[in-house]
């Protein structure tokens, strides 16, 4: 199993990144993290972790520059972090070992937002997308240009954004699935919620990495 830190060399900013390439792996996840996250996210990382183990390369990558996460206003640009996820994208099919993978896409909160917009930028490029907790009512106006097979996984306890989840599923026009873990809040602290969202993305993305 390879495990880089990187550099991602875009238009207007380098980005810092976290690279896990397993053997034999079926297909690339990019990470595309919450409001005030990171690529250091322990429960991002800790569900990247279960996929390494499922021979699901991954990718965790800071969407802003240190510079940047000082305006608070940035965090919540979909915008710029859309930007950014399509580019960093366009960047890893360039790499060699890598850029013959499916990839996928995993949003959590705001961060599901860019996730669908860049899935609907690429259309059929980008193979499946999971959900956790995110607001995929802020790509409301992409979510019917998505053609990748899409998972929004949300907590039973988180009751506002089971409704912003249920108003974007009705949105979506391609293969579509929602799940709602049962005692979940919105972050999946509970003991073993995260890893049933884990369980839950890893069955998605083995059923829709078809490339290889």
């Amino acid at each position: 199993m390879k495990k880089l830190e990187i550099d991602i060399p875009l238009t207007y900013a380098i980005l810092k990144g976290d690279l896990v390439i397993p053997e034999n792996s079926i297909g690339i996840v990019i990470f595309s993290h919450g409001s005030g996250s990171s690529r250091l996210s322990s429960r991002n990382r800790m569900v990247a972790e279960l996929l390494q183990k499922q021979n699901i390369a991954t990718l965790l990558f800071d969407l802003l520059t240190i510079e940047e996460d000082q305006i608070y206003e940035n965090r919540f640009n979909i915008d710029l972090l859309t930007a950014r996820l399509i580019e960093t994208t366009e960047w890893l099919m360039t790499q060699d070992n890598i850029n013959s993978l499916p990839i996928g896409y995993f949003g959590a909160s705001t961060g599901a937002a860019s996730a669908l917009r860049a899935a609907a930028y690429f259309d059929k490029t980008i193979e499946a997308v999971v959900s956790r907790g995110g607001r995929p009512d802020m790509a409301i106006n992409a979510l019917h240009q998505v053609t990748a097979p899409t998972l929004l996984i949300v907590g039973g306890m988180d009751v506002p954004v089971i409704r912003m989840n249920k108003m974007a599923f009705d949105e979506l026009k391609c293969i579509k699935e929602m799940k709602i873990v049962s005692g979940a809040t919105h972050l999946f602290e509970e003991p073993g919620k995260l890893k049933e969202v884990a369980e839950l993305a890893i069955i998605w993305y083995k059923r829709y990495f078809t490339k290889i």
